[in-house]
């Protein structure tokens, strides 16, 4: 079992990036790993925009970092790039937070013309940062992630079957029980 971090990069309280992130966490828990959700929007905006290196929610969230054996980040992209609030936290992180650690970069956005965000924006920071290993991405369209009745997150058929492969795969290189359940499904 692998310690994961998913953190979301979105400032918006009702936020389908965050809303995907929790579908991934509940998928990677059957998998068997301990996942720690963290959304960057509720850091302190003084502690981030002051680089505040020392704040206690920053130091706090370091340690997540550290601890965890892969992370996901998810990101709403906006004028073709990550969120300005993920790079802010990013920013503050030591220089290679993500040494030793499975990446799988996720990002959301209303329009097929930002797909590559995640190669041209996220996943060169990422590697800045020393990941030792980036899994191939993914992009989910906006219209593909509603509320369902119930309050559930519901995320369109096609989009779902997709997403559900990348995270087996991501799942599987941080050795978990993803192919076991990509075969079962």
């Amino acid at each position: 079992m692998a310690a994961v971090l998913s953190v979301s990069g979105s400032p918006s309280p009702a936020s389908r990036t965050a809303r995907l992130l929790r579908h991934l966490d509940d998928r990677l828990r059957l998998h068997g790993h301990d996942v720690t959700p963290l959304d960057v929007r509720t850091l302190p905006a003084q502690a981030l925009l002051g680089a505040d290196f020392r704040h206690p929610a920053i130091t706090a969230a370091t340690a997540l970092f550290e601890r965890a054996d892969g992370v996901v980040i998810g990101t709403p992209v906006y004028k073709a790039a990550y969120s300005g609030l993920l790079k802010s936290l990013l920013d503050l992180l030591p220089q290679y937070a993500l040494a030793g650690k499975t990446v799988f970069p996720l990002a959301t956005g209303g329009s097929t013309a930002h797909v590559l965000a995640i190669d041209y924006a996220l996943r060169p920071v990422l590697t800045s940062m020393g990941a030792l290993h980036i899994v191939p991405g993914w992009f989910t369209l906006d219209k593909d992630i509603t509320v369902g009745d119930d309050g559930a997150t519901v995320v369109a058929p096609a989009a779902a079957e997709a997403l559900a492969q990348v995270t087996d795969q991501f799942s599987t290189a941080l050795g978990g029980r993803g192919a076991a359940l990509a075969s079962a499904g």
